[in-house]
Order: C-alpha cells, then structure tokens, then sequence
C-alpha cells in the first residue's frame, strides 16, 4: 500500500502563496501561439499560474474595468515569491476593452509578449506596441491602454514606490 501524501500548505520566506492555478482564455493562448510572440508564451502558455483580473484597487470603477484582464504577480508583497522592492509580473487584456487612465508612484516598464495593444502615456495620443515593444511609466505618469481586435499578453515591472496605497484609477479617457 502506497503512502498518502498530504498536501503541503506551509509558507516559508521566498514563497509564501499558495494558489490555485487557473487557465487563461482562449484569446490570449491564440495570440501566445503566434509566430511573432516572444518564445517564453509557450513556457507561459503551459505553466499552471493563478490567473485573475488585478486587485491594484477597490475603486468599484477599477474593478469593473479589471475584468477583461488577467494578472499574475509573480514577484512582490503579492506575488508567488515575495519581495518588498520590486513587482514582476504577467498582465494582458482580452481584445476590444480599455484600461483607463491610472497613476502611481512607483516607475513602470510593459513589455509585450503577445498580440497587440494601444498605450497612451501622459497626454500623448495612443500608440499601437506589439510583441517586443515597451512603454515605460515614470512615477505618477498618467497612462492607459486598450485593445482592438486581438488580446494582448506582457510582463511588467514596478520600481521604486511600489505601494499601492497612492494609486489613483481616473476611468476611460474621454479623448
């Protein structure tokens, strides 16, 4: 008779999460499997990860605008493995949604992986990025991004300020 494994639930400094892993919708594994996504989508494409729109904020409006989105901190005070000085993670978005303006103190770098969408950095029309393409955020920099007809799928990186606590959600730009 076999031996009963019980399911390990024990935090421990690096990784303090448990999780229940989740998958990504179809749109986003399409454009992950796309001859001009970046390689890693397949690795991503295939790992179990806990999936889900972003918790940045409780503004009802934010939350709303979050659903169309899926998420994963991998590294930082929310992520898979903890850090206080630094936010790594997955973000993308489903196609034809907006992500309206938003600022925060910390320093922000996307990089796209897959698929395409618009950016719009402080009072700069938007601009289409696809895989490979970045837009930076310095420190309270007023951005957005939406998409059109495909989804899109990026890593993110916050620095310096990382807190969420002077996050601010403004909602769609009206222009």
């Amino acid at each position: 008779m076999g031996q009963r494994r019980s399911k390990d639930t024990r935090k421990t400094p690096c990784c303090p999460q448990t999780f229940q892993p989740h998958s990504l919708p179809e749109p986003f594994l399409s454009v992950m499997a796309e001859k001009d996504a970046h390689p890693v989508c397949s690795v991503i494409a295939r790992t179990p990860l806990p999936w889900a729109p972003p918790q940045t904020s409780k503004n009802p409006l934010y939350v709303a605008h979050s659903q169309p989105k899926v998420h994963v901190e991998l590294l930082g005070p929310d992520g898979l493995v903890t850090s206080k000085t630094i936010r790594l993670g997955l973000y993308g978005m489903l196609p034809d949604f907006e992500y309206g303006i938003r600022t925060h103190p910390a320093e922000e770098v996307f990089v796209m992986l897959a698929g395409s969408a618009y950016w719009k950095r402080g009072s700069s029309p938007y601009q289409v990025l696809r895989s490979g393409e970045r837009s930076y955020h310095p420190s309270m920099m007023p951005h957005a991004n939406k998409t059109k007809e495909t989804a899109f799928l990026s890593v993110y990186v916050w620095l310096g300020d990382i807190s969420t606590d002077n996050y601010a959600y403004a909602g769609i730009p009206t222009l």
